[in-house]
């Protein structure tokens, strides 16, 4: 797909850089920069390394600073802001047009003198390539001198004191680490001269608001008057033996072929599946593939890489990538839960999450639907087993099936669903007891345990008698008065006419100085109309009558839905909040509490393509997609937007169950047509 901007999108200097591009090296390196080319956040850099993948990554290379001399004519066609009295560069105002597919690609035109600019990045190398063409219809001749400024610090790092750099025979050496440049023109030595950015999107937020970068050396090219010249850059981490040439052909002709392989048809649907191949990465301590849950500030999480996996793998025709991945978690069960967070180095991964093993087995059904792997199946049945024995047994954090068949989950100030937010000993969002969505998930892996042993020729069990207690359980969550879901069974919610059920939120608080505040914070949310309640619909398996399912989206789409993303909160609860900005507690307090998430919509769309059948209904609400795709992160999707009228994305700019989910949306009106 292509996405073309012009003079008419950058008005301003603050407008100019609003959106920003991204490309990434299958390593969990990237490059993004505004769309003017700027830093507006410490987190850009033209260049930022994967150390060890995909999480321990470095900023080398942070931006290029373009100067044009034709006669007495010098201007920047770079762009950037400074925090302190440094004029800033404003080369935005000569830009004519960024045109984004494969690669971005930038135009300027001075005086009779047009400069384009393109960008690409090397498949699992960290290494980036840039190409410059100066066409000169002028009659003087034009010189563009370009200045890498540098880092060399861990991604996000603005450090504030001056570090040491120095460049010698094609190597900036930057305190510790290094850079490698190749270029098409002589690179010249200079006296080292330091920079203090100033990072207007990470102000707001309240992450370091400025910074330093360093440059040592310099480039220049020549085109003679009527003539045209080239400049090639490649920057790497240890040297590339790729030219910007072949850099810049191979990341078009693989984009391409990943399109080709989804087999998918749509304009839109097809750029969600370059999207998401930014989120694939290779994961070196387990030699496996993984997915990254956003970028620039997170890596790669089980609960975010099962919920975007279907998507982002499955309906991408990604098959050996999902089975890759699905092999990592399957090695790392533990006690019936699989990773939440693969630390880097030797630290012990992280099991704290009740959704991400469910998820995995209800991904491996969908996984051989679509391939008919048998064999992959039979080889990761042991660990499925294993997450329904240590669910129905009981197991870390307090996850257990309770002996209505559902389970409960949260101990403590632990916070094991996706709206895990903690802000000290606060839990915005509480959820102890039982979520709906964490026993959607369950029911339909005991569904699918059953098929899959019949399937596999195994002993079936007991698990369809399981199921049915817990879909005849289940009918608690139902509330009649507000016709949809309650978002968790705390003890009160779980009484029936005849008594007390047995377990209740207390009993999954572990620790008494906040199992009183936990519990009485669980009943008062028991009730509140929240978006997970839509996931009851969307699973393989599910228990509401067709008149419910059409009542629970009915009321998500009444309360929750916006173009963007469906609001977590619905805004006539008392606690919902509407903007998501400032530092990080204030923001934390909103997150999950009405902010609106993309991710979500993707379920809605399904569910009502499920109740309602009408594909077309969903096709008009998805005609904004495409403006979506162009704010923010050019051609990806943001992780969040404010609940209220949300227009601007906010948190990560491109967020990989984001992606992942709307693209599900867009293979099912497929496979309808």
């Amino acid at each position: 797909m292509k996405f073309v901007y012009s003079r008419q999108d950058a008005p301003d200097f603050i407008r100019a850089q609003e959106n920003c591009y991204l490309l990434t090296n299958g390593l969990g390196g990237y490059s993004s920069l505004s769309g003017v080319f700027s830093m507006t956040r410490g987190d850009h850099g033209l260049l930022v390394s994967a150390r060890t993948a995909p999480n321990d990554r470095v900023t080398l290379l942070a931006r290029l600073q373009e100067e044009l001399h034709c006669g007495d004519l010098r201007e920047y066609l770079s762009t950037q802001a400074f925090a302190d009295e440094t004029a800033p560069e404003n080369g935005w105002q000569w830009l004519s047009s960024l045109v984004v597919d494969d690669t971005p690609r930038w135009a300027y035109d001075v005086r009779g003198v047009r400069v384009t600019r393109e960008v690409a990045m090397a498949f699992e190398r960290n290494a980036v390539a840039v190409r410059y063409t100066i066409d000169n219809r002028n009659r003087e001749d034009a010189a563009l001198t370009v200045r890498p400024f540098l880092l060399g610090f861990e991604k996000g790092h603005a450090p504030e004191k001056e570090w040491p750099v120095t460049y010698a025979n094609g190597v900036f050496t930057l305190g510790s680490m290094q850079m490698h440049l190749a270029a098409s023109a002589p690179v010249e030595a200079e006296t080292p001269q330091y920079l203090l950015q100033a990072y207007m999107h990470d102000e707001p937020d309240g992450r370091p608001e400025k910074g330093l970068v360093a440059s040592c050396a310099s480039m220049r090219v020549t085109a003679k008057a009527g003539k045209s010249a080239v400049l090639t850059i490649v920057a790497s981490d240890k040297g590339c033996d790729m030219s910007a040439e072949e850099i810049i052909a191979a990341q078009k002709a693989r984009m391409a072929a990943l399109r080709a392989q989804s087999g998918l048809k749509d304009e839109i649907a097809l750029q969600l599946v370059t999207a998401a191949d930014a989120y694939i990465a290779q994961r070196e301590s387990t030699g496996g593939k993984t997915i990254l849950a956003g970028y620039p500030f997170f890596g790669d999480w089980g609960r975010d890489t099962m919920i975007a996996l279907t998507g982002c793998c499955l309906s991408a025709g990604r098959y050996e990538d999902a089975k890759s991945i699905l092999r990592t978690f399957l090695q790392y069960e533990q006690d019936g839960l699989v990773p939440n967070l693969f630390p880097e180095g030797t630290a012990e991964p992280m099991y704290n999450t009740v959704d991400a093993a469910l998820l995995m087995v209800n991904i491996i059904w969908l996984y051989v639907e679509k391939t008919g792997d048998l064999a992959f199946a039979k080889e990761a049945w042991p660990v499925m087993e294993s997450v329904i024995r240590h669910y129905r047994q009981g197991t870390r954090h307090g996850i257990h099936m309770d002996e209505d068949g559902l389970i409960c989950a949260g101990q403590g100030l632990d916070q094991v669903t996706w709206m895990d937010v903690r802000v000290g000993e606060i839990l915005p969002t509480p959820r102890h007891g039982k979520p709906v969505e964490i026993n959607a998930y369950w029911y339909s892996a005991l569904r699918i345990m059953d098929a899959l042993a019949e399937k596999l020729g195994l002993d079936r069990e007991d698990y369809a008698e399981l199921a049915e207690r817990v879909k005849a359980s289940f009918a608690r969550f139902w509330m009649e008065d507000k016709q949809c879901l309650k978002d968790v069974l705390s003890g009160t919610s779980a009484r029936s006419e005849g008594g007390q059920d047995p377990t209740s939120a207390s009993d999954c608080l572990q620790e008494p100085r906040v199992a009183s505040a936990a519990l009485q914070a669980a009943v008062m949310a028991e009730r509140q109309i929240r978006c997970n309640q839509i996931w009851a619909v969307t699973q393989p398996f599910t228990m509401l009558s067709p008149a419910q399912e059409k009542a629970v989206v009915d009321a998500v789409y009444a309360h929750l839905y916006t173009p963007c993303g469906l609001r977590t909160l619905s805004p006539e609860d008392e606690q919902y909040h509407g903007i998501y900005a400032g530092h990080q507690k204030e923001r934390d307090m909103a997150y999950h509490q009405g902010t609106t998430w993309v991710f979500p919509l993707g379920a809605y769309y399904l569910a009502h393509l499920k109740v309602y059948g009408d594909k077309e209904a969903v096709r008009a609400d998805l005609a904004p997609m495409e403006a979506t795709l162009r704010e923010g992160c050019v051609g990806q999707l943001p992780e969040i937007y404010n609940g209220d009228a949300p227009s601007f994305s906010r948190g990560c700019f491109a967020q990989a169950w984001s992606v992942g989910e709307m693209l599900r949306v867009y293979e099912a009106l497929e496979r309808v047509d």
